[in-house]
This record gives structure tokens, sequence and C-alpha cells, in this order.
């Protein structure tokens, strides 16, 4: 979950930007949901990640945006380093790192990361 303070049309672009920069495309998008699927070609089809990002939109201007970011494959976890986890570190990793975004007009703040 990342509290940030921007208009959710940058948030939007700025996800995409983030997604399309850790080897995603965007394969749907509405005004407070984006799906996005790993590039194929560096693992096997069950490996493959998709990211599921649902924005919750303030009631009220000025209030916070929330999102929560789904991180998921097909990959039996036998493993705790698997694939799936080292895209999840790469994705949060990228959000929270973005510095282009912390300029004093954007504030965000990471609250959680639940890896399982």
């Amino acid at each position: 979950v990342v509290d940030l303070d921007a208009p959710i049309e940058r948030l939007r672009g700025f996800l995409t930007e983030i997604l399309k920069s850790c080897r995603f495309d965007i394969i749907y998008e509405t005004a407070d949901y984006l799906m996005a699927r790993e590039i194929p070609g560096k693992v096997s089809f069950s490996q493959l990640v998709t990211v599921e990002v649902l924005i919750d939109k303030p009631i009220d201007p000025g209030q916070e945006i929330r999102m929560n970011v789904v991180i998921k494959n097909e990959e039996l976890p036998l493993k705790r380093e698997n694939h799936c986890k080292q895209m999840f570190d790469s994705v949060t990793r990228a959000i929270a790192d973005n510095d282009k975004w912390k300029d004093r007009n954007n504030r965000w703040q990471l609250l959680e990361t639940v890896a399982g």
C-alpha cells in the first residue's frame, strides 16, 4: 500500500512508466485499475508475472490516494526466493525509489509490503 499526494492521472502515468521499466506490458487499464503482464522471454510461461494495481480514489479532495499492488504468477512457491518474489521486490523498489516523483508537489510513503 502506498500513500500518495498527487493527481490520479499523474499517478497512472507514473505506474505505467514504472511497470514498463520493470519489463511489463499494460494489458488492461481503467480509471482506478491497471493490469500488466511480464514480457515473455526470460522465464518459462508458468513463471511469468502479472501485476494488478487497484487505486482507491479519495472521497474528499486533499486526502491521500491509496493503491494496492498484487503481483502473482502460476509458479508453485517451492522456494522463498522465486521469480515472483524477485519481480515483487523489483516493482516495489522501483516505486519507492523513483526520484522523478519525489519533488515538493508529490509526496508518497510506502506503508506496507507483504510477500507471500
